[in-house]
């Protein structure tokens, strides 16, 4: 029976902190056995903020060296920009999405706001206000059938169901697959620092946990993690203790969790065993994918261009596509 596709993607921005491996990462890994996968590193996405032409490159190769060290296969991964199709699907759907919809875009908003911070002068991108439609032709054209998302990503797979859907129907035929959102058990994963935000790259250093952090970094910084506030209700867990689990069953520890949760239970929980614990946990998932980068990097040139072929070979794909939406849509073909 063929495989249905599952499509996702993530920018290049910021460290691989643990909140994004067990948040998505993890969870791509599982996806490959069982779907024809294609995880997309989207450098146009990441032009809608402030950067520095030097950095992109830099982060869209440590990435990709980033992702096949936790286990992707590199067959399953491009780079957004050696396929350009996705910024001309974009154009033409840009074409069939409502601009009321856009306006209501909650991340709109929120990255405006961080946009203006970082670039000192109050200037918004219009690339900003459409990356979503952008988003839209990721997800598109592959006619992926599944998208792997979080509660926070569902207004963005709306907005590519209601395009595809106008699409089809302003064109006669069902031509786009409507994705659907693939949900799997997600853990949330909040900052060791303020664990009432989750844990980000954008919020600074102490906020987020570096995946291919040295073993010395991540058992300090779980030292330094903040377990009881004092303002948490008595008979609740406190927020901070509450992640501190959390880290630990996403690292699959979970003999040493029940058994602190057992200590927890009794009132005999100690927070220096269960910080042990956690930094345990983290350094046991983070030194094998350490090495793998290590092992990578030994072969660097090797390993660029086998992303780059399978680039290539994923953007038959998306030509494919964008042949027939031209094709549908009354645009004109290039003949070679």
């Amino acid at each position: 029976m063929e495989k249905k596709t599952v499509l996702s993607c993530i920018q290049p921005t910021g460290n691989l902190h643990f909140g994004r491996y067990f948040g998505a990462i993890a969870n791509w890994v599982q996806l490959q056995e069982e779907y024809d996968c294609f995880y997309g590193i989207v450098d146009y996405h990441a032009m809608t903020m402030p950067f520095s032409p030097k950095k992109l490159r830099e982060n869209v190769w440590d990435l990709a060296f980033n992702l096949l060290a936790c286990g992707l296969k590199k067959e399953h991964v491009f780079i957004q920009s050696l396929i350009p199709e996705h910024a001309e699907l974009g154009w033409i759907l840009n074409c069939f999405a409502s601009y009321g919809q856009l306006t209501r875009m909650t991340q709109f908003k929120d990255k405006s706001a961080q946009s203006q911070e970082k670039s000192g002068e109050g200037f918004i991108s219009a690339g900003l206000f459409g990356y979503p439609v952008l988003q839209a032709a990721d997800i598109l054209i592959y006619q992926a059938s599944y998208v792997p998302v979080g509660k926070d990503q569902e207004q963005h797979l709306e907005l590519s169901r209601n395009i595809a859907t106008r699409f089809n129907h302003l064109m006669g035929k069902e031509f786009f697959v409507c994705p659907e959102p693939l949900y799997t058990e997600i853990p949330k994963v909040m900052s060791t620092a303020d664990p009432n935000r989750k844990m980000s790259a954008s919020l600074g250093e102490k906020h987020n946990i570096d995946l291919f952090a040295d073993e010395a970094r991540i058992r300090k910084q779980i030292r330094s993690a903040v377990t009881d506030t004092g303002d948490t209700p008595a008979g609740e867990m406190s927020p901070g203790v509450e992640n501190l689990f959390s880290l630990l069953k996403a690292s699959n520890h979970q003999e040493a969790h029940n058994s602190l949760m057992e200590d927890y239970n009794k009132g005999e929980l100690k927070y220096v065993d269960l910080k042990q614990a956690v930094a345990d946990a983290l350094v046991s998932v983070s030194a094998p994918i350490r090495a793998k980068k290590q092992e990578l990097l030994s072969n660097k040139k090797e390993v660029k261009n086998q992303i780059k072929a399978s680039s290539a070979e994923i953007r038959k794909r998306a030509q494919q596509t964008v042949k027939e939406v031209k094709e549908l849509t009354g645009l004109l073909n290039v003949r070679f």
